[in-house]
């Protein structure tokens, strides 16, 4: 045979061989996404193109009823260092990511403003004692987000990568050296797991901590507090300057006291976590009301034995369940509030959330005092900054509780991750968006 048979025998050789290395490099894995909210999205995002198979389960029948949390309640997008989780996201990724969003939307009419790109707003805040937090909104809103989170389900379903369990309840996730197994089915067997369930699937995380404790690092925080609602005219100034306010404030308890999700004509929500019920706030792009909501809650962060938050927390909420009657929330006005009276009747302010979902009653009696103590000393000094706030008959509900899910360590694992609200690290849509497309960066090959 000819000498150049010889060399292209031998070249095809060594392309056999690189393309075996190659492949090798580029390891096909099957991965498990438990839970289908923003973590999820922006992990599966970064991977629909690849070759990896996706498996999604959700517990929700379909993706209408999908329950996403911080995505269902309202759709704010929020571009800070400041706020959202203890990660540090790039500045230039949150934009992008928030790019990401509006863009599904069909119109993208979005809502936006900036909290404290005015100065003169800044040092009112700031000489009563208030921590001013900079940060810019993208306010969705509450009726555009079915179709945001349809069009995303629609764009992953289309990838024959990706494949979607709903009516999946996970239960039990058994981490093995080379694979994962999930609700110790057969036909569920993975190389890998990503974990996002967001803070409504405390008790997948629970019962994957009891079997391998060594995954938590951090669990002493919560937050305890209300969700405030008052006359729109009284925020009007503050809600058109900057569309959300977020502030901090170190109360005479030594607890720090913080404004999140504020809502202009916005609506109180029931928010259901299965044993128990918590009230929230959204607004519509659309359909407004006549009343601005926003949460002032209390950070409580506690020191060893103390090891159990979302505990904690839930039952402060069944408390207040137990007093309202099964899934209500407490309703009562500030000036009963600071007295410690249960609210029978109402006066100027009519509430926004329906009657059947709270009972008038008294916050306190489910509350610890010090909780209370820091709630109404916020309000008050708030008052002097923008008049009004402290009207007697705004209105208070109970309970509204924020879970810092415990802070799980990612290298205990190399095929069992948790990224989002679950794993402790996010609270925000654009934080956890970020936690999963991160994540996802690890299974990519250059």
């Amino acid at each position: 045979m000819s000498q150049n048979y010889y060399k292209l025998h031998t070249a095809l050789e060594v392309v056999a061989i690189l393309l075996i290395f190659d492949r090798l490099n580029h390891i096909i894995m099957k991965i498990a996404v438990l839970g289908f909210g923003a973590a999820a999205i922006g992990f599966i995002d970064r991977l629909k193109d690849t070759s990896h198979e996706i498996h999604v389960f959700e517990k929700s029948r379909d993706i209408y009823s999908s329950s996403i949390s911080g995505i269902r309640a309202d759709g704010k997008l929020f571009v800070s260092k400041d706020m959202g989780g203890d990660l540090d996201i790039d500045i230039d990724l949150q934009r992008e990511l928030v790019d990401f969003w509006i863009n599904k939307t069909k119109t993208q009419n979005i809502e936006k403003g900036f909290s404290f790109n005015h100065s003169n707003w800044y040092k009112r805040f700031y000489d009563y004692g208030f921590e001013p937090v900079a940060s810019e909104f993208f306010h969705l809103g509450t009726d555009q987000l079915k179709e945001v989170l349809y069009n995303i389900f629609e764009d992953f379903k289309s990838k024959s990568n990706i494949h979607f369990h709903f009516d999946e309840k996970v239960t039990d996730i058994d981490v093995q050296e080379d694979r994962v197994i999930v609700n110790n089915d057969k036909k569920h067997v993975f190389d890998s797991a990503v974990v996002s369930v967001g803070r409504s699937g405390h008790k997948l995380v629970n019962n994957v901590i009891s079997k391998y404790p060594g995954l938590v690092l951090d669990n002493t925080r919560v937050d305890l507090g209300i969700r405030y609602e008052l006359p729109d005219h009284i925020v009007d100034e503050l809600n058109k300057e900057m569309y959300e306010f977020k502030i901090k404030y170190k109360s005479k308890t030594g607890y720090m006291v913080r404004t999140f999700c504020n809502n202009p004509s916005g609506y109180v929500v029931s928010e259901n976590y299965g044993d128990f019920v918590t009230v929230n706030g959204h607004a519509k792009m659309r359909e407004k009301s006549h009343n601005t909501n926003f949460a002032v809650l209390t950070t409580v962060k506690l020191t060893q034995p103390f090891n159990d938050p979302v505990g904690y927390g839930s039952h402060i909420a069944k408390m207040a369940n137990l007093l309202a009657g099964e899934g209500k929330a407490i309703l009562q006005t500030y000036d009963h509030f600071k007295k410690s009276k249960r609210t029978k009747n109402l006066y100027r302010v009519e509430p926004t959330l329906e009657e059947k979902h709270f009972i008038m009653g008294d916050i306190n009696l489910a509350y610890p005092r010090r909780i209370i103590e820091s709630i109404i000393d916020f309000i008050d000094n708030l008052n002097e900054v923008v008049p009004g706030i402290a009207h007697p008959d705004n209105l208070v509900y109970a309970p509204e509780i924020k879970f810092y899910s415990n802070r799980l360590d990612n290298e205990k694992f190399q095929n069992l991750q948790f990224i989002g609200d679950c794993s402790g690290a996010t609270r925000s849509i654009i934080y956890a968006t970020a936690h999963g497309h991160l994540i996802a960066g690890q299974y990519l090959r250059d």
